[in-house]
């Protein structure tokens, strides 16, 4: 039952193959991330020039605030879109580490099973009560394990389901003005 050197250095092997697979994901994602921002910053300049632009060759205070109103609903649209690409990014991310973490839960779990069916074939006689509530403890973590693995997944689904619908409302609100003003 004793572990020996090539299984804790594959272990460790294991172990350090998975940090720098997280640490490359974790990478991809804030590459991600500083893309979005750089263009929504270069989209934003620009649109502030034209903006601005659009400003200085106004020739009365109706014009003004008929250009001030046209800004509303492009900018919560631009706004939604940026949070939805910002929850994306943020959730594929999460997957992958979710996916790895569950990998290697998976990977202990068996392992785990192993030692304990490898202690139970080696245990004295007279330990069977021992062992079986040994494997009953086993499959009651393995089955709570689980349903906190369901209960997660459900929660990610209600909250994109809930981001979804706040965005779209959003956007929904800002059009609903502006289509009275016309």
């Amino acid at each position: 039952m004793m572990l020996t050197a090539e299984q804790v250095l594959a272990s460790h092997k294991a172990n350090i193959e998975t940090l720098f697979g997280l640490t490359h994901k974790a990478f991809e994602g804030v590459e991600k991330l500083v893309e979005l921002n750089v263009q929504a910053t270069k989209a934003a300049l620009a649109e502030t020039a034209n903006h601005t632009q659009a400003v200085l060759g106004v020739k009365d205070a109706q014009e003004l605030l008929a250009l001030q109103a046209g800004l509303v609903q492009p900018l919560a649209e631009k706004t939604a879109a940026y949070s939805r690409h910002l929850y994306d990014i943020a959730s594929a991310a999460g997957a992958d580490l979710g996916k790895t973490f569950e990998g290697q839960a998976a990977d202990a779990q068996k392992k785990f099973v192993g030692l304990v069916d490898n202690a139970a074939k080696n245990a004295p006689a007279g330990s069977e009560t021992a062992v079986a509530v040994l494997k009953s403890a086993v499959a009651a973590a393995n089955n709570a394990f689980e349903s906190v693995q369901k209960a997660v997944k459900q929660a990610s689904d209600i909250a994109e389901a809930n981001f979804n619908t706040v965005a779209a409302s959003a956007v929904n609100a800002t059009k609903a003005p502006a289509a009275k003003k016309r």
